[in-house]
């Protein structure tokens, strides 16, 4: 594929990396090794927390789950120790209290196409800033099924984030009662 004179090859497992530029890493799950690193002029992540803070697996989700009504996306240098790496850039995306999990899907993909596009625009004037080590990092455990189980002695009102993030299909909400499991699926209904 082609763009704007660039080219642009899509990979979903390491062992199909080729030499090239820049080397875009999105919800990576694989470790890219130094020797994997080594091809590349840059190798950058995109991670969704507002770094140091919110290392670690799916932090968006977390962020959103515990109330959080933006979500800061940060384009750092890949590095040995994950999500440890030099920061390019960050920016925030706000995401009203309303939207579900495929409305903050688009946002968060919308604001990566946005920083991988400054960052092809920029590399070579970039000079990144090493994470601010007077934060002190915090880790967000990588999400299971068991995350999206809602309790059924809270009210919807409390438990609304999490219904609200969970993706139906991959990880949907669900409620255990009389010894059965429910699987909740929350769409809009004023829109029909």
């Amino acid at each position: 594929m082609e763009d704007n004179g660039h080219q642009i090859v899509m990979c979903s497992q390491k062992s199909q990396l080729g030499p090239g530029d820049i080397l875009f890493l999105i919800s990576c799950s694989e470790r890219i090794g130094d020797a994997y690193r080594q091809k590349y002029r840059h190798v950058l992540v995109l991670h969704a927390s507002d770094l140091p803070k919110g290392r670690g697996w799916s932090p968006h989700v977390w962020d959103i789950i515990n109330g959080s009504e933006h979500i800061t996306l940060s384009l750092i240098d890949a590095a040995e120790n994950i999500d440890t790496g030099d920061v390019w850039k960050k920016i925030t995306l706000p995401v009203k209290k309303h939207a579900l999990w495929n409305e903050i899907n688009h946002i968060l993909f919308q604001g990566e196409l946005e920083l991988m596009s400054w960052a092809i625009q920029n590399h070579a004037n970039i000079v990144p800033e090493v994470q601010d080590v007077s934060e002190t990092a915090t880790y967000w455990p990588r999400r299971t099924a068991k995350d999206s189980r809602l309790a059924i002695e809270k009210s919807i009102q409390e438990q609304f984030d999490l219904l609200r993030i969970c993706d139906p299909d991959r990880y949907p909400a669900y409620f255990e009662m009389h010894g059965r499991q429910y699987k909740l699926r929350l769409e809009y209904y004023d829109e029909e």
